[in-house]
């Protein structure tokens, strides 16, 4: 089986990450796996195993033929059989199939703002969808969504999965007190709901002022960054909260924290609580998409209802006042990862649908 993911760039989003992440794992499992980016190149190039064969289109437009004839050129070369388009990258998978028939396309949908999908309407995506040979959605909801709205009736839900560690010499220095950090990781997106982490970093700081927050995530220079920044010098919060942006190594970071928080307001699932779970940090999130089915009990983790800025501060203050509960909720978050979340589980259950949707054999190429 020779398999390519598509993904429009390889900045630090969660589609992004599992691209990379699917690309990698492939590249032990099939005879081919490749990687493409259409649009735009970013941090994650660095992450691309060396056994991924890699491509960057530099698409333009949505209708770029410069960069379809490209792409199929490519497939054509190198015998592809399945194009695993990611998100928006549907688009041009189509166009290339359309010039290539017999490449079947798999979507994988990540679609973030889960929590209602009545008005998401997508006419590109609905007519994009009778040539897709398969669905891959990252949540339950999803699920329903695409085979209520979409002309493919095979729709598998996969979660997102933790790739094993990539190993990057760059270490991250964090400012703050050593064994008193609290870390979250989320674009800085109006979603992920940053306004109340940064009321909750206030509360903490009169109770506790030598805990500090860590924030990780692109900043897109936009009015919602100017409003964060302005709150935090509204709420005297410079020496508390601090923003590293977009990092290679996000791992390093948590290596150095103590507890893990994400406020949004939705999500489908994130990468992030997985690697808070990986990393064994104890995790406070809100109960939106599918946390609650990865952090399934108080003993793996902090669930409160979302936007709920009384019950997210006791959450942490409880975590910052029993350090034994802390080490013991990391360890049982990252036992839950390991098992259900973990790259050989995902991939197993991946290559079995996909034999069974495309009739393919896999070759095992260890």
């Amino acid at each position: 089986m020779r398999i390519v993911q598509l993904i429009d760039s390889l900045e630090t989003g969660g589609a992004e990450r599992m691209a990379v992440n699917y690309a990698n794992a492939l590249a032990k499992k099939i005879t081919f796996s490749g990687l493409i980016a259409t649009r735009k190149e970013g941090l994650l190039l660095s992450q691309i195993d060396e056994k991924v064969s890699y491509l960057f289109l530099k698409r333009k437009k949505s209708v770029d033929f410069k960069a379809v004839f490209q792409l199929r050129k490519y497939l054509k070369n190198n015998k592809i059989d399945i194009i695993h388009a990611h998100s928006s990258s549907f688009f041009i998978a189509v166009l290339a199939k359309i010039t290539l028939p017999r490449v079947k396309i798999i979507w994988h949908d990540h679609y973030g703002i889960s929590q209602d999908l009545t008005l998401r309407k997508s006419l590109s995506l609905k007519f994009g969808s009778v040539f897709f040979k398969g669905i891959i959605s990252v949540n339950t909801a999803l699920e329903k969504w695409a085979a209520s709205y979409l002309f493919c009736p095979d729709i598998i839900f996969l979660p997102n999965f933790i790739e094993k560690s990539v190993i990057l010499n760059e270490k991250i220095s964090l400012f703050g007190s050593e064994g008193k950090r609290i870390i979250c990781v989320a674009n800085l997106r109006p979603q992920k709901n940053y306004e109340l982490l940064l009321n909750v970093a206030r509360s903490i700081k009169d109770k506790f002022p030598d805990w500090s927050f860590h924030l990780f995530g692109k900043d897109f220079k936009d009015l919602y960054a100017d409003r964060l920044n302005k709150m935090v010098a509204e709420f005297k919060l410079q020496d508390t909260v601090f923003f590293y942006g977009a990092v290679k190594n996000v791992g390093s970071a948590l290596e150095q924290c103590d507890i893990a928080v994400l406020p949004s307001f939705s999500e489908g699932l994130p990468l992030a609580v997985l690697e808070y779970g990986l990393y064994k940090l104890p995790a406070v999130a809100t109960n939106v998409g599918e946390i609650s089915k990865v952090i399934t009990s108080e003993k793996e983790g902090q669930i409160i209802e979302s936007n709920n800025s009384n019950q997210f501060i006791e959450a942490i203050q409880i975590l910052i006042e029993q350090p034994n509960l802390r080490t013991e909720m990391g360890l049982n978050l990252n036992k839950r990862i390991l098992s259900d979340y973990s790259e050989d589980a995902i991939i197993k259950e991946y290559i079995f649908w996909l034999q069974s949707s495309t009739n393919f054999v896999v070759k095992n190429t260890n």
